[in-house]
């Protein structure tokens, strides 16, 4: 079983904090969005992952090298390949045209899922959907009565189904996906200006392809600031069994309220910390409340009530209340009163 994982989008929502670091490697309760993914589908398919291909623009080595780790942390040999335009989901998939061969899952590196099921591989192709309340906002599946698709819409008016998309596809014949992307490249067959994978979809279902669906029971999204507080603040429900405070921490004085995650080397003094707190490595934060808020690694953080924050790496803070954005390198202090 090979994964591929389309993440070379800019991320453009989530600025300031994706112009220094690609959105999927953002940190969710302690872990880069990604590697949270990777994790949860290992834990729902029964093959071993031979490989996971992360398709992405110019990230750099460090977050190249950082792939690479997740990949192996879950045994599987990990390759990096390169969309350098951005021309559709289609196209995105093509770019790691390599593993496109036997079973093959793709699944794009903005959401997160909880689900209890296991994934059975024997079936043509899988769609993953979750219910929604309002489906014209999203891309739906409707099903015969057999529960195969019969058919996609994209963001329909009227109701068709309540059963969205979320951005994960098993495909039991990687070759027969690999000819099907390809000629949409080679027709020039494109929707509003992009190749999707929808296309193919469609093309391959008239040529016989049964596709059906796995419903997850929670479709957690990191589209936005606001979003990801919430899936963090879901992650840490979770999977509060694995946040315990590491020995390398420093804390003095601190009540911690859980759920939270705290960091390795993270130095806490004179503070409240959570609920839905997750404090990144080598963070150093006094005489400070931060609830429901992300901070990221080596954050400097003094007097402050920090509260449905994101807090880059390396930012310093001190002095003032307040709901805060910040990217990474960015410096905010009050000046004294006269």
């Amino acid at each position: 079983m090979n994964i591929i994982i389309p993440m070379a989008g800019m991320g453009k929502r989530m600025r300031p904090h994706t112009l220094t670091t690609p959105k999927p490697l953002l940190p969710v309760a302690g872990k880069p969005i990604v590697q949270r993914l990777v994790e949860d589908i290992a834990e729902v398919i029964q093959d071993k992952i031979d490989e996971i291909g992360f398709v992405i623009g110019d990230f750099g080595p460090e977050a190249e090298a950082g792939l690479l780790e997740i990949a192996a942390s879950v045994g599987a040999k990990g390759s990096i390949h390169y969309q350098h335009e951005a021309l559709g989901t289609a196209h995105a998939i093509l770019c790691a045209g390599p593993l496109l061969n036997g079973k093959v899952i793709v699944a794009y590196a903005d959401t997160l899922f909880k689900a209890d099921f296991s994934l059975d591989d024997d079936k043509e192709g899988i769609i993953w959907v979750s219910k929604v309340e309002n489906p014209r906002q999203f891309g739906v599946v409707k099903l015969r009565e057999d529960g195969s698709i019969q058919g996609f819409h994209e963001k329909p008016k009227e109701f068709v189904s309540d059963l969205a998309i979320i951005g994960i596809y098993y495909f039991k014949d990687g070759e027969n996906l690999h000819k099907e992307l390809q000629y949409l490249l080679d027709q020039k067959i494109t929707t509003g200006g992009e190749y999707g994978i929808t296309d193919a979809l469609q093309n391959m279902m008239k040529k016989g392809v049964s596709f059906h669906t796995d419903r997850v029971d929670e479709w957690l999204d990191c589209g936005n600031k606001e979003a990801t507080l919430d899936t963090n603040r879901r992650v840490l429900e979770l999977k509060a069994d694995e946040m315990n405070l590491p020995e390398e921490a420093d804390l003095d004085d601190v009540i911690i309220i859980d759920p939270c995650f705290i960091g390795k080397g993270a130095v806490i003094v004179k503070s409240i910390i959570g609920p839905y707190a997750s404090i990144g490595e080598g963070s150093r934060i006094s005489h400070t409340v931060i609830r429901n808020s992300i901070v990221q690694k080596h954050a400097v953080i003094e007097n402050k009530l920090i509260e449905n924050s994101m807090i880059g790496n390396y930012t310093q803070v001190s002095g003032r209340f307040d709901e805060l954005s910040l990217g990474d390198y960015n410096q905010v202090s009050q000046l004294p009163t006269k």
